[in-house]
Parts: C-alpha cells; sequence; structure tokens
C-alpha cells in the first residue's frame, strides 16, 4: 500500500512539474527559471510538510509517503538541475548551481520556521 501511495503521488508530482516546465520553458544557454522555482518551492513544502505532520502525527501513516516522498519528490527535479548545470555556458551554470543550493536550503530553513511559529 505504500508504494502505490507513493507512486500515485509521484505521478501527481510529476504532472505538476511538467505542466509548470511547458508553461515556462528557458531557451538553451538562458537560466531555467522554471526548474529552479520548482525545485525551491519544493523544498518549502516539504519543511512545512515535515514540521507540520511531525507536530500533529496524523492517524494515517500513509500522508508523509503520499505527500513526502510521492508528489514533492515526483515535483521536485534535482536531476534535471544538475544536467541543466553541465549543459548551460559555464557562468550560467555555476550561478544556477549556486543558487539552486542556496535557495533549496534557505527555503527549508524559511518553511520550518515559519511552520514553528503557527500556533498548534
Amino acid at each position: 500500500m505504500v508504494l502505490a501511495v507513493i507512486s500515485l503521488g509521484g505521478v501527481l508530482g510529476a504532472l505538476a512539474r511538467y505542466g509548470l516546465t511547458q508553461a515556462w520553458p528557458h531557451h538553451a544557454g538562458g537560466f531555467p527559471w522554471a526548474v529552479w522555482t520548482i525545485n525551491v518551492s519544493g523544498c518549502f513544502l516539504i519543511g512545512l510538510l515535515y514540521v507540520w505532520l511531525g507536530r500533529y502525527r496524523p492517524r494515517q501513516r500513509l500522508l508523509r509517503p503520499f505527500l513526502g516522498t510521492g508528489v514533492l519528490g515526483g515535483y521536485t527535479t534535482f536531476s534535471t538541475a544538475m544536467t541543466d548545470v553541465l549543459t548551460a555556458p559555464t557562468v550560467t551554470g555555476v550561478l544556477y548551481l549556486l543558487t539552486t543550493l542556496a535557495g533549496a536550503l534557505l527555503a527549508v530553513w524559511a518553511a520550518t520556521l515559519l511552520a514553528e511559529r503557527v500556533p498548534r
């Protein structure tokens, strides 16, 4: 059952990612804003999710695998980000790598702080 909900969540997350990359394509050599936004927003949502699920301990044992591993795992796409880093011109690739790492870490940190401040 756990694998089924992870798979279902992964499909939903991947479809959301695909839709965003189709709506906001980037040109060869350009900064891939859609993938950057997907990864940073996904990290923000992961930060919120894990604080809130840890706080409320839902009875549904499948919620965390569905949302965290499935939906957000399928939504974020760090493998595509690293491919974009390698295929971009050097300056764009380095800038993209640094801003992706910094943005993802800051997003999780900010979401964690925000989620912890929301009253129970």
